[in-house]
């Protein structure tokens, strides 16, 4: 136990959240400890543009998480590879003629937000943090256990039997976060009874760098752009439907599927000519009652995760850690623990709010597109139209979902 390396900050898991952390804290003269399991490296990605070399998992990055990416030093690898800004959004109701435009101009901006593949964010942060002086990589180590030594110091074991010892832990493993189970987080969960399916699509006509979105009764669709080739347009698709549908979906010859994602998106692309091999995984909202204890620290989709049919999953993450860094920070400049359970309440109040609302609304429109009523179908028809021409509450909504509020 004595002999155990001690950490002001240590971080289990190096995907987005966790390796964004990192780098956030790097270079203040904190020892920083970041344990992953799986091999963590720069990758060597496919650059050719064709179905089966884009990875089937994308995030639409808002500017506010660019920026944020930009100040650590990973966008410019991103940008160097690939990624597909957009500059229009379409949103509109299969059940009715309600449709709501979102154009970049009508607040001022170049851009709504970037699609970037999930692995070269990964890869990007990754180049980082393995340039870091102040991190230590314990990769690949798969954290065994961890216990409270002191009143805000975590004793961690790894497989192997190696220990470290640290004043903050942060849980940064994902949805089914080990560290929030070991150390007895409470959450709040419930299944939405969808799975959602991931493929990447090659379309007849280009897609205006433009992402479209269709409510459907069984679930929302999403098509996101992607890079071409000038040639070939590709989109990543997000479908979400009630789990009875998917795997018939998934079962079907590629043309099958093709001619069914044509109807669904009702041909806004023209032909879909062909479908990389397709993924699905259940959607479930889960939020832990509280993100914090003392010395112990839960952030992104350890700490929360939302339905992704807006795509805000990856950004309330950055916006978590980029809270915890300077609550971090803040306080070292102070002499204050990273540990201590004030500091670490004040990361909560500041994120737990505005997760638990786009939760709500989230959920909210899932639940209002569900329903078939003729009464609210038309209600809801309606108010999307009305919303479309109302220019200073559509500004409103925009400059909030693209983090420029």
């Amino acid at each position: 136990m004595a002999d155990a390396a001690h950490f002001d900050v240590a971080i289990i898991g190096a995907g987005i959240a966790g390796t964004a952390l990192a780098a956030s804290l790097n270079g203040n003269g904190l020892a920083i400890a970041l344990v992953e399991a799986a091999p963590l490296a720069a990758a060597e990605l496919p650059t050719a543009c064709t179905l089966s070399n884009f990875d089937s998992r994308v995030s639409a990055l808002t500017p506010r998480s660019r920026q944020q990416l930009q100040t650590l030093g990973a966008w410019q690898a991103i940008a160097d590879y690939r990624q597909c800004a957009y500059r229009h959004m379409t949103v509109w109701d299969a059940e009715g003629t309600g449709q709501i435009d979102f154009d970049c101009a009508e607040v001022n901006a170049p851009l709504l937000g970037h699609i970037v593949e999930n692995r070269a964010i990964v890869s990007a942060l990754a180049g980082q943090v393995s340039a870091a002086a102040d991190i230590t990589l314990f990769n690949p180590a798969r954290l065994e256990s961890c216990a409270m030594q002191q009143a805000v110091a975590t004793q961690l074991t790894l497989e192997g039997g190696a220990t470290l010892q640290a004043d903050l832990l942060v849980a940064a493993d994902g949805a089914l976060s080990r560290v929030r189970e070991m150390t007895g987080f409470d959450t709040r969960e419930w299944d939405y009874g969808h799975r959602a399916i991931v493929a990447t699509v090659e379309v007849e006509y280009p897609h205006q760098d433009t992402a479209w979105q269709r409510f459907l009764p069984s679930g929302p669709l999403a098509m996101l752009p992607l890079p071409g080739d000038g040639q070939r347009h590709y989109c990543s698709i997000v479908w979400s439907l009630q789990d009875s549908l998917v795997d018939e979906l998934l079962d079907l010859e590629d043309a099958e599927f093709c001619a069914e994602l044509q109807r669904a998106i009702e041909g806004r692309l023209g032909r879909i000519v062909a479908s990389s091999p397709r993924f699905a995984f259940p959607l479930r909202q889960r939020h832990a009652v509280d993100y914090v204890k003392p010395g112990i620290a839960l952030v992104g989709d350890a700490a929360h995760t939302i339905h992704p049919l807006a795509g805000q999953g990856i950004n309330l993450g950055l916006q978590d850690v980029a809270v915890l860094a300077q609550e971090v920070l803040a306080g070292h400049e102070r002499g204050i623990s990273p540990g201590q359970l004030e500091l670490l309440r004040r990361y909560q109040r500041r994120r737990k709010g505005e997760n638990l609302l786009m939760m709500a609304a989230m959920d909210g429109f899932k639940r209002l597109f569900e329903q078939q009523a003729l009464p609210l179908r038309w209600l809801r028809n309606v108010g999307m139209r009305g919303v479309n021409q109302m220019g200073p509450l559509k500004q409103q909504l925009m400059r909030h979902a693209m983090g420029l509020d």
